[in-house]
């Protein structure tokens, strides 16, 4: 069996269109509504409490995608641990709010910066900040791992059953490939602004991003950070 990034074109994807407009307009005739109701909010005319509770509510949406982003790695944070990080970066008050989680930090500075500086060029550099970010300790529950660096040359391999009798489901790209790969993602990256459809390039990106899997670990988390840019 050959695995997607083996074959030459691998990156050309299609997509039949007609089955997607439905769903394409669905999503952002919700995301129009919700930013109709955001800019009701004008800042030149809020009161500093209206701010608090607009910045509040910026908040809660930022402590459920991250909460739920590090759940589907296996990660469960503390909500509040969340909450008193996010409140911090967002100058909203920590009364009360005394929890301490380099992770949780670490989650929420992925994803703000990814958030508040989508226009700033996306590099290896800065991928390699994120996945650092992810890792404070340079473990990844008890075991250490590479952190601001491409993965080593291990096999990066998903696989299930016990010892001795595991089944392989995929295997990424060898390290040696990993510069190109990245590369070659990059440079889409901005070619793909304003010529794809924002949602389409996202659910690409998040594909071709985790197929590389460039590091040992938090691969899914930049993933799903990357979504989040237009």
């Amino acid at each position: 069996m050959r695995y997607i990034w083996q074959y030459d074109n691998w990156t050309d994807f299609h997509w039949q269109a007609d089955k997607l407009i439905d769903p394409l307009a669905n999503a952002r005739f919700c995301q129009g509504s919700l930013l109709s109701k955001v800019r009701c909010f004008d800042p030149a005319q809020q009161s500093s409490a209206a701010l608090i509770l607009t910045r509040q509510a910026q908040a809660e949406i930022m402590i459920e995608e991250a909460v739920k982003t590090a759940a589907i790695e296996g990660q469960i944070l503390n909500r509040e641990s969340v909450r008193s990080s996010v409140a911090r970066r967002l100058g909203l008050p920590t009364a009360g709010l005394t929890y301490d989680d380099r992770h949780a930090d670490g989650l929420v500075e992925v994803l703000l910066d990814a958030a508040a500086n989508y226009d700033k060029p996306l590099t290896a550099e800065r991928l390699k900040s994120w996945q650092a970010a992810l890792f404070p300790t340079g473990y990844s529950g008890l075991t250490h791992i590479r952190t601001g660096e491409w993965r080593g040359c291990e096999p990066m391999r998903v696989v299930s059953g016990p010892i001795g009798r595991e089944k392989i489901h995929f295997e990424a790209p060898p390290a040696e490939r990993i510069e190109d790969e990245i590369k070659r993602f990059l440079i889409w990256w901005e070619e793909s602004r304003g010529n794809t459809e924002g949602l389409l390039r996202a659910a690409i990106a998040h594909f071709r991003f985790v197929t590389v899997h460039p590091f040992e670990d938090g691969n899914g988390r930049i993933a799903r950070a990357l979504s989040v840019i237009p």
